[in-house]
């Protein structure tokens, strides 16, 4: 699979990465063993979790047992900030990410993260702190980098400036939701990543799976499947650029998959995009759709499907 770096000082990445949200969750420790051993078969080495993942860190502890005696093999990611039904609402103070970071570090049986992301804003603590005491898990060697999730494209200038301002440890990435269907990353976040040197990790590239080719127009979604029941989620203007999106690849030859997951590494920002998976065969077909390169051209026609 191909590397990239993760921003201008990151480490070096895959194209695609492994998400692992639903590990603890809709995934027991057997099925997170099997997608992470597909992973690694398949050239993924960032594998992405969080704290909040899978209850109060279930995620985590199944990743770290996955991952037992191949740590080196791998960027590891994990976030904190996430309301782990404790109580705590200041969840970017520096006394509760010193002690999460020593929880996802237990239970990911490890003795640092590669990259450590702020998991979204608390509305309360001031950002100074909050990477002023990431700034200290680097120097401890507790994690290798940092980044933050969900923040908008204002805050990313805010926390890069500070960081800069104060000699910290500089963001390297930053994971917000962006698929073919949820474009809003495209005006501000990565323009403005791209030229502060982040990279950028896509979360939800497909859509909670309506750009994985599984669901069609005038039938109901497949058992087992995500949105199984949820006719909701499917509206006439969704069928519709879902659509336009398959008639593209058709024209191209390549799938709706390859062009959700390859059209999204195509963009300059992008560093890695982060999928999720509950099965070895999702992981490997995640993994193969990265390898699609649209052109130039192929990338001004997608710009006018939005």
């Amino acid at each position: 699979m191909r590397r990239r770096r993760l921003g201008a000082e990151g480490p070096e990445v895959s194209v695609v990465g492994v998400g692992g949200n639903n590990f603890g969750m809709r995934v027991d420790l057997d099925g997170a063993s099997a997608v992470v051993d597909a992973a690694l078969d398949a050239g993924v080495t960032l594998f992405d979790t969080a704290d909040v993942y899978g209850g109060r860190g279930g995620s985590e502890s199944f990743l770290g047992e996955a991952l037992e005696g191949r740590r080196d093999r791998v960027v590891l990611a994990t976030k904190f900030g996430g309301d782990m039904g404790d109580g705590t609402e200041a969840r970017g103070s520096r006394d509760y990410i010193r002690r999460a970071i020593d929880a996802s570090l237990q239970r990911l049986r490890t003795d640092y993260v590669d990259l450590y992301q702020y998991h979204t804003p608390d509305h309360v603590t001031p950002f100074e702190e909050t990477f002023g005491a990431l700034d200290e898990l680097v120097r401890e060697g507790k994690a290798r980098y940092v980044g933050h999730s969900n923040l908008e494209a204002a805050q990313v200038e805010e926390v890069d400036a500070l960081a800069r301002e104060r000699g910290w440890a500089r963001p390297v990435s930053a994971q917000n939701q962006y698929s073919l269907l949820r474009r809003e990353a495209e005006e501000e976040l990565l323009p403005v990543c791209e030229r502060l040197g982040l990279g950028v990790l896509p979360y939800f590239p497909l859509a909670s799976g309506l750009l994985t080719g599984k669901y069609r127009r005038g039938q109901p979604p497949p058992e087992g499947t995500r949105l199984a029941g949820r006719e909701d989620a499917f509206t006439d203007e969704k069928w519709d650029r879902l659509e336009a999106l398959e008639s593209f690849g058709r024209e191209r030859g390549v799938t709706l998959l390859q062009v959700a997951i390859g059209g999204l590494a195509a963009q300059p920002a992008v560093a890695s995009v982060i999928a999720g998976a509950t099965r070895p065969e999702q992981v490997r077909a995640n993994a193969a759709a990265g390898d699609w390169e649209p052109t130039a051209d192929d990338l001004a026609a997608l710009k006018g499907l939005r």
